[in-house]
């Protein structure tokens, strides 16, 4: 009888999440689907590159920043990494709509929204976008280990027609049916309480949304500059974006170099920018500063070694060099 009334639970269950399967399958299948079917974003010669947008979780990725810049500077590896990771989401979407070896999937489903929450948590101007994606798809995957599947289900369809395997132990943790625990309750205090931590130290590591001053590194544009030096009748210095929109570049349009007193001795207007010669900026990542029609453009995580030919300039007389957004932001590095 306990049997029955287990299994009748586990049913429902099953039953009860059938939308939040189907919504959680198609999030992620459907970047597989857009990514390869409605348009080419796994070609790096492409706009829209998805390894541009992974670019650009770089600068305030939390514990897998080693990883992310390791492929960002590798293109061959981030390809691979790009094409593995769709297929990945592909099969992991479509078998959780089936309702398919459903717990397997949902380990995938907390794996892949744990990767988008440290990688990208950050991200988000209005609605903190990928914070909730990630501890929602989380909760969800965890969710779903509980539950598995019922009706409307292959794993359901086979417990139906009593294939042999289903009556294996290894199908109730990886496909569906009554899970073979002692104390649920543990389980399910704990795992929710692990989730629930992780959501609150997240939302206040990246965004202040627990305690403190609230914060959003991707509202407004953000430019380091750093090793500035003079040789050669050259200045040379290394820009890196670490904040901003990710689908929306900073726009430079204008760059000069100071005196001690501030005052100007050369400087790259809007025009001057907007010809800049390429071959006097090395990229470090696959997002890419360029010369843009208007301006420098410098995408959201990318890094670069600026050369500005200054042969009418002498060492002793520059002290700083100074950044303008077209936004109104400035950044400014001395020299060393």
């Amino acid at each position: 009888m306990k049997h029955t009334a287990d299994s009748r639970s586990f049913d429902l269950a099953g039953l009860y999440t059938l939308s939040l399967r189907l919504v959680i399958g198609w999030t992620y299948f459907s970047a597989f689907w857009r990514r390869l079917i409605l348009e080419n974003k796994l070609n790096p010669d492409e706009n829209g590159y998805i390894g541009e947008k992974f670019n650009h979780f770089l600068p305030n990725a939390l514990g897998i920043k080693p990883l992310i810049e390791y492929l960002v500077t590798h293109p061959d590896a981030l390809q691979r990494s790009m094409m593995i990771f769709t297929i990945v989401e592909a099969v992991v979407g479509l078998f959780i709509i089936l309702g398919l070896f459903t717990r397997l999937m949902s380990i995938g489903i907390f794996s892949l929204a744990l990767g988008i929450l440290l990688g990208s948590g950050w991200i988000g101007t209005t609605c903190l976008d990928e914070w909730q994606i990630g501890v929602l798809g989380i909760a969800g995957g965890f969710v779903l280990f509980l539950s598995g599947s019922s009706s409307y289900s292959l794993d359901h369809y086979f417990i139906k027609k009593n294939r042999k395997f289903t009556h294996k132990k290894w199908f109730l943790w990886l496909g569906s049916g009554s899970l073979p625990l002692s104390k649920p309750k543990t389980l399910v205090l704990a795992g929710s309480a692990l989730i629930f931590g992780l959501t609150l130290y997240t939302n206040q590591y990246f965004h202040g949304g627990v305690w403190g001053k609230l914060h959003n590194k991707s509202v407004k544009p953000k430019v380091e500059i750093s090793n500035v030096s003079f040789h050669h009748q050259h200045l040379q210095f290394e820009i890196y974006r670490t904040e901003g929109v990710d689908v929306y570049g900073s726009f430079l349009i204008g760059i000069q170099i100071l005196d001690k007193n501030g005052e100007i001795l050369k400087e790259l207007k809007q025009a001057d920018l907007s010809k800049f010669p390429k071959e006097n900026i090395k990229n470090h990542y696959v997002a890419k500063v360029k010369p843009g029609k208007h301006s420098m453009i410098i995408p959201l995580g990318a890094k670069a070694d600026i050369l500005i030919k200054a042969d009418d300039l002498r060492k002793e007389e520059i002290h700083n060099v100074k950044l303008i957004d077209i936004s109104g932001a400035e950044w400014t590095a001395e020299i060393q």
